[in-house]
């Protein structure tokens, strides 16, 4: 230990004079791929990790009866392990675009809001469930084939589920074949009973549907004493 008595003025940091040259990309990759082997090194998504130069991404199009303007909304994924057997994307930020400035304030906040969600890391996929649940007073919109939207904030919410379910953080709700092997027979049935006042309708599914609690969709038509949903299979006998 080394005592100081004076004041000290000012200071160097003497640097190695055999420094090595910065590594590659390439180089780093490998590294990381060999750390990795063993699944002691594996990176986790965390609010510290940086932004890389390059994210792979998808844009979608939400086009609503209230305005006049379509919305695009960007969701830029990260690879993390990139090369191994523990590589998986995780969303990482999200961008909406618009010619409507009406709600240019909300979108900002929203879209910086959801991004540093995306950054933090852990499960992320609550995120569906509190935007599908905001509703307009003013009323909600029906999308085409008989899909009921309580708000563009919800619809936004399903374009996000839409991209969980892409990457794999959210599986996708599937059916077996007895299911849906019912839902068809019933829905032929249905149709071939009341192909007359049908005749006409432009939506997916028949005149009088009524909405599904659990789809958000007018597919509900009574068969046999029981309401059942054509689009999910939702059913209140089981």
């Amino acid at each position: 230990m080394i005592k100081i008595d004076k004041k000290i003025t000012k200071f160097r940091v003497d640097k190695p004079t055999d420094a090595a040259p910065p590594k590659t990309a390439e180089e780093r990759k490998l590294e990381v791929i060999e750390r990795n082997k063993d699944g002691s090194n594996v990176i986790q998504m965390h609010e510290k990790l940086e932004r890389p130069e390059c994210l792979v991404g998808s844009t979608y199009k939400i086009k609503t009866p209230v305005s006049d303007h379509a919305m695009y909304v960007t969701i830029n994924d990260i690879v993390l392990n990139e090369g191994t057997e523990h590589e998986h994307r995780r969303p990482f930020e999200v961008f909406i675009n618009s010619k409507n400035l009406d709600h240019f304030q909300w979108i900002v906040a929203l879209t910086r809001i959801i991004s540093a969600v995306f950054r933090k890391g852990g499960d992320v996929t609550f995120l569906v469930d509190e935007l599908k649940a905001v509703f307009d007073p003013r009323g909600g919109y029906w999308q085409p084939g008989g899909k009921f939207m309580p708000s563009i904030i919800a619809e936004l919410g399903y374009v996000i589920e839409k991209h969980l379910e892409t990457i794999g953080l959210i599986k996708r709700p599937e059916m077996d074949e007895h299911r849906i092997k019912m839902i068809q027979e019933k829905r032929d049935d249905y149709v071939a009973r009341n192909k007359q006042q049908d005749a006409f309708s432009r939506g997916h599914y028949p005149d009088g549907a009524q909405l599904c609690s659990k789809c958000s969709t007018a597919a509900v038509i009574l068969m046999d004493g029981c309401r059942t949903c054509l689009n999910c299979g939702d059913s209140k006998c089981g």
